[in-house]
């Protein structure tokens, strides 16, 4: 029988082989640990379909932002709920808001910790959408300047970087330009530049209470449908002076990641969504895979898609089983 000159099995043979000629290598500096921050003390409320994931009051965030540094994770994402709500959202850049209390916690306890700040109005607002609302419409450029002040009061509290993920027109010039008039140039945004109306977020708005209380947001989330409109999205903010650009959900838009890796040069991000998780979670509760696997290969396939860094509830397990 006639055999190839090539024979792929030869280089599969043992582990050394595989490891040698491995193409995509995920590492614990790839990933990035979302938390949600509550108000009170000793708070750690379960999310439930989030199985693993918790509400932290500030004393218990920064506890778990100390074990996070421990098992060499380089950066967190902090998500905040407040304790009133408003049409303006006014929580979200108070001095003394919840996100401004945790970052200024994690960044005296943790310094070297980077700690990333969800610049949004949805949390916030006691109608649950990303902007402002006027006469049931959701007012884009009017939400600019009030997520800018987020954006400003999160860096002021200590925050390294920004990530607007409200998916309003222009936000990321206005604060670049915020940003910049007050000092803190330094402060690079990680854009969600890609962001779809997906039902993974389900889980998400259980854990951060960012239900919208009528009608959804597919005016201003992108259409699962469209791929194309996603590279017009991300020039966009790379005009506008973005430093990272995001996808979201990672999973179900590996096509998508891959297009903006290929079209720019800056740093991608990929967001494992809530959706994503509780999917895997629940599958290995019920016996039917190996949830660490899965967790593992679904995160080496968002890299091999072309991402330099994933958000991902997966993080902390994922660092303790890339560690061991």
């Amino acid at each position: 029988m006639q055999f190839p000159d090539y024979r792929p099995r030869r280089l599969r043979q043992t582990g050394a082989f595989r490891r040698m000629i491995r193409e995509t290598t995920l590492k614990t500096d790839d990933l990035i640990m979302p938390f949600f921050a509550i108000g009170g003390k000793d708070v750690k409320n379960p999310v439930p379909s989030m199985p693993g994931q918790y509400q932290l009051s500030v004393d218990n965030l920064v506890k778990a932002v100390k074990q996070a540094a421990d098992l060499g994770l380089p950066a967190v994402i902090v998500f905040g709920l407040p304790d009133k709500k408003d049409p303006l959202g006014t929580q979200a850049y108070a001095k003394d808001g919840i996100v401004q209390k945790a970052v200024r916690a994690v960044k005296d306890k943790c310094p070297d910790m980077m700690v990333i700040t969800d610049v949004c109005l949805c949390q916030y607002t006691d109608h649950g959408h990303c902007g402002i609302v006027d006469k049931g419409v959701i007012d884009n450029d009017g939400s600019l300047d009030l997520l800018a002040r987020t954006a400003l009061s999160h860096a002021q509290a200590g925050a390294d970087m920004v990530a607007p993920s409200d998916m309003m027109d222009g936000r990321v010039g206005m604060i670049r330009e915020t940003l910049d008039e007050n000092d803190l140039a330094h402060v690079p945004i990680m854009s969600y530049a890609a962001k779809y109306c997906s039902a993974y977020y389900g889980p998400f708005r259980e854990a951060a209470d960012s239900s919208p209380q009528f009608g959804d947001r597919r005016t201003y989330q992108m259409d699962p449908a469209n791929a194309v409109e996603a590279v017009r999205e991300a020039s966009l903010d790379v005009t506008e002076g973005a430093d990272i650009l995001m996808v979201k959900p990672a999973l179900p838009y590996l096509d998508v990641i891959h297009r903006i890796r290929e079209e720019f040069d800056l740093p991608v991000a990929a967001y494992n969504v809530s959706g994503e998780y509780a999917m895997i979670k629940a599958a290995d509760q019920m016996g039917w895979l190996d949830g660490k696997a899965v967790a593992l290969e679904t995160l080496t396939a968002i890299k091999r898609a072309g991402a330099d860094m994933i958000l991902t509830y997966f993080a902390m397990e994922a660092a303790q089983l890339l560690n061991q």
